[in-house]
Formats: C-alpha cells, sequence, structure tokens
C-alpha cells in the first residue's frame, strides 16, 4: 500500500535571505512503505513517463514522475540493489538492475516481469553496470576487484578484466561520445579507461590509469564531448580529471568545509551527487545535512578552482540522509514542465520528495510541508559512505 500527501503545502512568510538563495517549495511527498527501508537510487525513462527507484526491500517500485501515481513493482533480486538504469530511445521500457546477490536483470516496465538474468556467479557481488560498444549490445559489470563483459544479445560472458583493480570495482561507464571507450572506477582510488574493440584482455587495452588515492564512489562525465569526468569519493573529497589525457582540472579535498562555509545552514555532512548542465556548461556538487537538507553549491573547476554558494535549497522535506536526486529542471516532459517541477529526491527516510519552482518571484521563499509521516528512528542497514 502506497500514502501519498499530494500538495500538502503551508506558505511561510519570506526570511531574509543574505546568499540569496532559491528556495523549493515540497509539492508532494510519497511514503514509500511502512517498514524501516528506504531509497537508494531514483532514474527516469527517457520520455519521462515513468520513474523507478529501488529500494532496501530489495525491489524497484515505479511511479510517474509527474503525478507521483504508484504503477508497480519489480521483485526478483535476493539482496541489494547496487544500480539501476533505464534502456535508450527503441527500449526505454526496459529497466536493468544489479545486485550483490550476483545478478543483473532486465524487467518489462509495461508488466513488471523479468525478461533477463545474467549471473556473474554465486561468489560476485554486481555494483555497477553499463551497456556500450558496438551496436550498444556489450554489457559490462563492476564487480569484486573484476570488470566483467557479456554479448547482451546471447548471454554469452566475453571477456574478464582482473588485473586493472584490485579491490571492488563500484562504477563502470562507457563513455557517451565513444561507446567503445570504459571508464571504470574502484575503492582501490584507481580510475582506468579500456578500448573494448576486439578480444578484450588487461594487457592490450588498458589505456590509462588515474589515482585519486583514496575509495571512489562515483564518477561521471562532463564537458563538449564528455572528455572530462568529475569524481566523488567515501571521504566526500571532489576532484575534476581530464580523462583523455589523465591530468587533474581541480581537487576539493576539503569540499565539504568550502560547502558548508557558503551557506548559513547546518553543516553539510555528504555529497549526494554531482549535476552538469551541457547547455551551460556547468557543474554542480549536491550536498545534505543529516537532518535532510540539500544544496546545489556550484563547483568552478578551472583555473584555481571554487565551490561556491548554493544556488537551490531543498529544505522541509526528509527527516534523514538523501541518498538520491532526479533533477526534472529544462527536461522537455510536457505537463511536468508546465507544473514547475524541478525534481524529485529519495532518502533514507523511505520519502520520495517532489519539489516545485514555476520560475515566479513567489518560488524565491520556504515552503515547508505541513504534515508527514513519522517514521521511528532506526539504525541503517547500509552505510552511505561504502557502495556495498
Amino acid at each position: 500500500m502506497e500514502t501519498t500527501e499530494m500538495d500538502a503545502m503551508e506558505e511561510e512568510e519570506p526570511q531574509p535571505n543574505p546568499n540569496s538563495l532559491k528556495r523549493f517549495a515540497l509539492k508532494n511527498s510519497i511514503q514509500t512503505n511502512f517498514g524501516d527501508d528506504y531509497v537508494f537510487q531514483i532514474v527516469a525513462r527517457d520520455d519521462w513517463t515513468a520513474m523507478a527507484v529501488s529500494l532496501s526491500t530489495n525491489a524497484v517500485k515505479l511511479y510517474s514522475p509527474v503525478t507521483g501515481q504508484y504503477l508497480g513493482e519489480c521483485r526478483g533480486h535476493s539482496t541489494t540493489i547496487n544500480h539501476i538504469s533505464f534502456s535508450g530511445p527503441g527500449n526505454s521500457h526496459i529497466l536493468h538492475s544489479c545486485s550483490s546477490d550476483g545478478t543483473i536483470r532486465a524487467w518489462d516496465t509495461r508488466t513488471f516481469n523479468q525478461v533477463l538474468c545474467i549471473s556473474a556467479g554465486s561468489s560476485q557481488e554486481v555494483f555497477s553496470f553499463s551497456i556500450g560498444g558496438l551496436g550498444d549490445y556489450l554489457l559490462a559489470a563492476g564487480c569484486k576487484s573484476q570488470i566483467l563483459f557479456w554479448d547482451w544479445r546471447n548471454k554469452k560472458q566475453v571477456a574478464c578484466l582482473e588485473d586493472s583493480h584490485v579491490d571492488d570495482v563500484t562504477q563502470v561507464h562507457f563513455v557517451p561520445s565513444d561507446k567503445n571507450k570504459l571508464v571504470s572506477a574502484s575503492v582501490d582510488g584507481l580510475i582506468c579507461t579500456f578500448d573494448t574493440v576486439g578480444d578484450i584482455n588487461d594487457d592490450d587495452h588498458l589505456e590509462s590509469v588515474i589515482n585519486v588515492d583514496t575509495s571512489i564512489g562515483k564518477v561521471g562525465f562532463l564537458g563538449d564531448t564528455y572528455q572530462k569526468l568529475w569524481c566523488l569519493t567515501h571521504i566526500e573529497t571532489l576532484s575534476v580529471w581530464d580523462w583523455k589525457e589523465a591530468r587533474i582540472e581541480a581537487n576539493f579535498q576539503d569540499a565539504r568545509s568550502l560547502a558548508s562555509d557558503s551557506w548559513t545552514l547546518d553543516r553539510v555532512n555528504y555529497f549526494v551527487d554531482c549535476h552538469y548542465s551541457g547547455d551551460d556548461q556547468r557543474l554542480w556538487v549536491i550536498g545534505g545535512t543529516n537532518a535532510g537538507t540539500l544544496g546545489y553549491f556550484p563547483v568552478n573547476y578551472q583555473g584555481m578552482g571554487a565551490i561556491g554558494p548554493p544556488e537551490a535549497v531543498l529544505e522541509g522535506g526528509h527527516t534523514g540522509v538523501v541518498r538520491s536526486v532526479l533533477p526534472m529542471s529544462g527536461k522537455q516532459i510536457g505537463t511536468a514542465q508546465s507544473q514547475g517541477i524541478f525534481g524529485w529526491t529519495g532518502g533514507e527516510d523511505g520519502r520520495l520528495c517532489c519539489w516545485f519552482s514555476d520560475g515566479s518571484p513567489e518560488t524565491n521563499r520556504s515552503w515547508i510541508s505541513s504534515e508527514f509521516v513519522i517514521k521511528s528512528p532506526r539504525t541503517c542497514k547500509k552505510n552511505r559512505h561504502l557502495p556495498y
């Protein structure tokens, strides 16, 4: 059963704001379940007709990103779901997921049935995956110190890279502008780049290695040709690299302090993600507090480098650590755009929160939801700072 608080908003008096922060209205809050479980990740279909939410119940639930309506769930994994992603145009109804149960699964979100399951082995865990290569037929998976490859069409394993990393591979991404290039990142602190053309092996296909010197949590691409990478670590540092040249562009070892000093709210305890706008060529790091407030902090990664005051603040929605942010602002999603939806967030309080921005002066004030479902305190089941 799903409980939803639709448009439960109560306007507050405008507060003086020395940093001219833009604060967003809480449009909708969904309690995902009545247990002690919480949200890991939120992703959307290319056409924005559905969003998938992975939960610590080892299930994935589907919702409308426009209305918050519950659509159904996909269930089959026996332990933690580490990563989910929709297929691209042509098969956008197919959702992929990977888990510490050692499997990668595909789901038809029209029927919520599993349509494919690939196993990395009973002793393996799969922390991340990416689909690319020639014709988008290559499936790469980050596992325990290994990167495994399958031909997605026949489910046959075609390669195993086991010498490049010595610890869990937390991220694998095919480069959007060159689907034959794969970037991996690991708890061992290394970012590796591989050419996946031909018979893939460590000796002949490893092109470059970047040493970040600490356990890596997330990486993502930026730049006109996706030639740069942002990197968030498990000790909350941020760096930007040119992966083609294996050259560092900016290094923020004290990123949390820089973000915390730029606003007047509680100190930033962790980073959720980074967001890059290709249109504006701008990068933001999204920081959060243990009480659930989020800030979009602009990152200047050129020259001396700087993390500036937040350009957006999302507060009043969550009561605990936020795990995932799904931005919708600027997307061509029809009614959602006309309704001014800024995005969705999910966290350890088991809530999905929808944030509202219509671009009018009235949104430059603080809005607080009038009611929330209060859940009893609990012990966190999965350390947010670890990939598994």
